[in-house]
């Protein structure tokens, strides 16, 4: 019940990641769903409220859950710490934990210090996501695994940023055109790594890489047109996402 629980979770809260799963190997899942569902509940902590000493204490709940699962002790009861527990073990605890801890800034209205704080941002939000997925789903080497998650952290900024700054949130260091087209060429340089050490993941890991699916098209719109994200990033066609799913999760997570 519990990981039917985070299933429901993921697909109301994050459909992308959702059909995604839906696209992975029914053994995929039962790893996945509770990760993104855990994604889902440290990502919106600090939007709940305005007040930052309980957006930290949601956070610190969600360390002190991790610390448990990490020490093979007493688990508090939660549908998703529970669905957690069943799949984690004590590394994969300890970096979701520096997830957690990245999760801070989100708090926040401070801009990052800048391109290395935003970088560690990335990895801790984006990679140290993916890369617990893919190593708890099979064999992988973790560089390509990071470059590709550092790409779709990219992209799904580009996304948000309109809505972050409505929030008083600066999600850029360089907001100027010069500055987004260096960003997203830099995330095109990720994809080009993780696509050109693609032997390097396993199979079955390369399930936890079919969530970046739209990475790829976004970072290219916003390499043609970084004037385009201050903007707002227009929606894409729903019927060509799903057939883009269809053809990675059939090829491979790196078309």
């Amino acid at each position: 019940m519990s990981l039917h629980a985070c299933a429901q979770l993921v697909e109301k809260a994050d459909p992308e990641r959702f059909s995604a799963t839906m696209a992975a190997p029914v053994s995929a899942r039962e790893i996945l769903f509770p990760l993104y569902a855990f994604n889902v509940e440290v990502s919106r902590a600090p939007w709940v409220t305005e007040e930052p000493m309980i957006a930290e204490m949601r956070l610190q709940w969600w360390r002190d859950a991790l610390e448990e699962i990490a020490n093979a002790g007493a688990v508090r009861k939660h549908e998703v710490v529970d669905a957690l527990a069943s799949v984690l073990d004590a590394e994969a605890a300890r970096c979701l934990d520096l997830l957690v801890q990245a999760r801070r800034w989100d708090i926040y209205k401070d801009a990052f210090e800048g391109p290395e704080h935003l970088d560690e941002y990335l990895d801790a939000t984006s990679g140290h996501l993916m890369w617990t997925a893919a190593r708890l789903l099979g064999p992988a080497e973790e560089k390509p695994v990071r470059k590709f998650a550092y790409a779709v952290g990219v992209a799904n900024l580009f996304r948000a940023a309109p809505e972050l700054e409505a929030r008083s949130r600066k999600p850029l260091v360089d907001g100027t055109t010069n500055g987004v087209y260096a960003l997203a060429k830099k995330g095109i340089a990720g994809l080009s790594y993780a696509r050109g050490a693609r032997r390097a993941v396993s199979h079955k890991a390369s399930a936890a890489l079919l969530s970046g699916y739209r990475a790829g098209p976004v970072l290219r719109q916003v390499y043609r047109d970084p004037a385009g994200v201050a903007r707002g990033l227009p929606e894409t066609n729903p019927l060509r996402d799903r057939l883009r799913l269809a053809r990675v999760a059939l090829q491979g997570w790196w078309v």
